[in-house]
């Protein structure tokens, strides 16, 4: 093996090991919230007496752990429990998918130093923003006239309920969670230092990535993505759907094509599909874990996030003009970045949490 291959392939295994210390970094930001306890869970979970308030619960609360997953099963648990109602879940899940963004708009801020290269990473970013507010927009007035979503939930969770039995594990947990328990141990399960530690790993993860994706051969990577994975819009949702099926987290899958499109190995047309179906793929598991339940409430929820998700599709993707505005959008919001860089931390702090605190505080 001559020295170039060596090079090359301890380049790829080096993209491996950060991508797993990536993958820890994101997991563990989500279990450092669990050690804040109970009472702030509950604190951000439960007022919900308006369909306003349950959305940006689901937003905020999502923004938080980083994992729409994770506040679904909460949700989940709260119907279940009779805390909460299956309406309200709807609008929490709503805005689950919202706060699940948050992910992707913070790796792409791991560009901010590289100029046009940041302006494409955080277009990547936020055109998956940009559409799951338009679905919000769309949809959320039309549950809250009519309850569609939550009367076709209900409807088809009472049709599947007896079906039950499959049982599925998350490989990413499984790799990642031994080494999360052993940060949080060294820590001494104290959650903002966990937190802080957490973050720094995803930041320098990133970087390293981002800097070794950059070494390599480009145009060998680029040709291999653009003629099997992203030749079209349909092959490219389907690619969405796969990856985050496997991963099993839509922040996780959404955020790994931010650097490609920073680095022109992807265009922002080729990522939006994808984005898309990772919109769906997201939803699958918690689908068949809520099935294995035989749980009418853990199912109607489950089914609820899945429901909402595909009909965002058939009003979006359809129509060109319309199919064509989170692009347009998401390309004048990097604009502005390059104006100035304080942009991302305003958009960041306004939209994931400054907003839906107060909202929350204003609608409770």
């Amino acid at each position: 093996m001559n020295k170039e291959r060596v090079v090359f392939v301890a380049k790829v295994l080096g993209i491996l090991v950060c991508l797993y210390l990536f993958l820890v970094g994101i997991a563990g930001i989500g279990h450092s919230f669990k050690l804040f306890g109970e009472e702030f869970s509950d604190a951000v979970l439960t007022a919900t007496l308006s369909p306003v308030a349950a959305l940006f619960i689901g937003i905020l609360a999502t923004s938080l752990v980083q994992s729409s997953s994770t506040t679904s099963s909460v949700i989940v648990g709260m119907v279940a429990g009779g805390t909460i109602s299956a309406r309200a879940a709807v609008f929490m899940i709503m805005g689950a998918n919202v706060g699940t963004t948050v992910t992707n708009t913070i790796v792409s801020v791991g560009h901010v130093a590289q100029g046009a290269e940041f302006r494409r990473a955080f277009a990547a970013a936020t055109v998956h923003d940009v559409f799951n507010l338009m679905a919000v927009a769309v949809l959320f007035p039309v549950e809250w006239a009519t309850g569609f979503l939550s009367h076709a939930s209900v409807f088809l969770a009472t049709s599947f309920a007896g079906l039950g039995g499959l049982q599925v594990g998350s490989p990413v947990k499984t790799a990642t969670g031994p080494a999360v328990s052993a940060l949080a141990g060294a820590v001494g399960h104290q959650g903002p230092l966990l937190l802080l530690i957490a973050a720094a790993l995803t930041v320098g993860a990133l970087f390293s990535i981002v800097r070794l994706l950059r070494s390599l051969a480009l145009r060998r990577v680029e040709a291999a993505l653009d003629e099997r994975l992203f030749r079209n819009a349909g092959r490219s949702m389907l690619v969405g759907v796969a990856v985050t099926m496997a991963v099993q987290s839509s922040s996780i899958s959404t955020s790994l094509v931010v650097p490609m499109v920073a680095m022109e190995l992807l265009t922002l047309r080729q990522v939006f599909p994808y984005t898309l179906g990772a919109n769906v793929g997201t939803t699958f598991t918690a689908n068949l874990a809520a099935l294995s339940t035989g749980s009418v409430a853990a199912i109607t929820v489950s089914l609820a996030h899945l429901l909402f998700n595909v009909c965002g599709i058939v009003l979006v993707w359809p129509v060109s003009r319309v199919r064509g505005l989170p692009i347009y959008l998401a390309e004048k919001m990097a604009d502005a970045t390059m104006r100035s860089r304080l942009v991302p931390l305003i958009y960041l702090t306004v939209m994931f949490f400054g907003l839906p605190f107060l909202a929350i505080l204003a609608f409770r």
